[in-house]
C-alpha cells in the first residue's frame, strides 16, 4: 500500500517590485492600509474582488458564511518611510488560494497604481510540512514583528501566553486550509490544547502600539494596534512547531490582512 502524502499548508508568495512616481509617504502604522485600499479599489469591479475581499463559505453553517480573506500583506518595512520619486521599494502579498490566477490578478491590479510603477513580480510557491520534527524542542522564542492582538475567550490577551498563541495560530491555519486548501487540520484539538497549556512563558518583552485606520467606505475609525516584541517559551513543543511555522506566513490574531500579527520563530 502506498503511503499517504504528508499534509502541508500551501502559500503563494508574491513580491511586487515598484518604482515610486513619488514622493510617496507611508505614515507610521499605515503602509499595508494604503496598499490594501488601492488593491480593493482596483479590483472592485472585477470578479477577483469577491474572491479576495468578500469571500463566502457557501458550505458553512448559518452564521459562518464569511470566509477569511485569502491573503495578507507584508509592508511593515515601509512603516514611516518616504520613498522619493524614482526610488525602488517592494511589497509582499501572501495568497492562500490555489493556482496562479490570484497572483496574476494582484499583479494586474498594481499595474494601474498611479503612485508607483510595477517593475517586476516574483512569485514563489511555499509548502510548509504539517508534521512534527523528530527531535524534541523544549525552548522557543517568538518575535512579534508587527502589532498583534490575540483573543482569549471574549477578551484581548494582555500577554501572548503559549496556549493562547497556539490556539489562535491553530484556528487560523485550520480555517484557511479548510476554505482554500486540502481541508481543516486533522489533529486532536482538545488534546493539543491541554498540552499547550503546560508550556510556560519564561520571558516577555513587549511594547504596545496604538494605531487606527480610517475606513473610506464607512468613515469609521478602527484600531489596528497591538503588542510587538519577543516572548520565550519552555516545555515540550515539537508537535506545535508545524502550525506555528505555517502561522509565520498567515499571521495570527486580528487584522492579519493589514499585516498585523506577523511572527517569526527563533529556536
Amino acid at each position: 500500500m502506498q503511503a499517504s502524502e504528508a499534509p502541508t499548508f500551501e502559500v503563494t508568495v508574491c513580491r511586487l517590485h515598484f518604482t515610486s512616481r513619488g514622493p510617496l509617504h507611508f505614515a507610521r502604522g499605515m503602509p499595508a492600509n494604503v496598499i490594501r485600499g488601492f488593491l480593493g479599489a482596483s479590483l472592485f469591479a472585477t470578479p477577483a474582488y469577491a474572491r479576495l475581499f468578500a469571500p463566502r463559505n457557501e458550505s458553512g453553517p448559518s452564521g459562518f458564511r464569511d470566509a477569511p480573506r485569502p491573503f495578507v500583506l507584508r509592508a511593515a518595512h515601509l512603516d514611516g518611510v518616504t520613498v522619493s520619486r524614482g526610488e525602488p521599494f517592494y511589497v509582499d502579498v501572501h495568497l492562500f488560494l490555489p493556482g496562479s490566477e490570484a497572483a496574476d490578478e494582484v499583479k494586474n491590479a498594481f499595474t494601474r497604481w498611479a503612485r508607483a510603477e510595477l517593475r517586476d513580480a516574483a512569485v514563489e510557491q511555499v509548502s510548509i510540512p504539517l508534521i512534527s520534527p523528530p527531535a524534541s524542542i523544549t525552548k522557543l522564542r517568538v518575535r512579534f514583528l508587527t502589532p498583534t492582538e490575540l483573543k482569549s475567550g471574549a477578551q484581548i490577551a494582555a500577554r501572548p501566553e503559549f496556549s493562547v498563541l497556539f490556539a489562535r495560530a491553530r484556528d487560523r491555519v485550520s480555517t484557511l486550509r479548510a476554505a482554500y486548501g486540502n481541508g481543516p487540520l486533522d489533529i486532536d484539538f482538545a488534546g493539543m490544547a491541554e498540552r499547550a497549556a503546560r508550556v510556560r512563558m519564561t520571558a516577555c518583552d513587549m511594547r504596545h502600539t496604538c494605531v487606527e485606520r480610517l475606513s473610506k467606505g464607512t468613515g469609521q475609525r478602527h484600531p489596528v494596534g497591538g503588542f510587538t516584541g519577543t516572548a520565550t517559551y519552555e516545555g515540550e513543543m515539537a508537535e506545535f512547531l508545524p502550525i506555528l511555522r505555517a502561522a509565520e506566513w498567515t499571521g495570527v490574531g486580528r487584522q492579519t490582512v493589514w499585516g498585523n500579527g506577523a511572527i517569526m520563530l527563533e529556536g
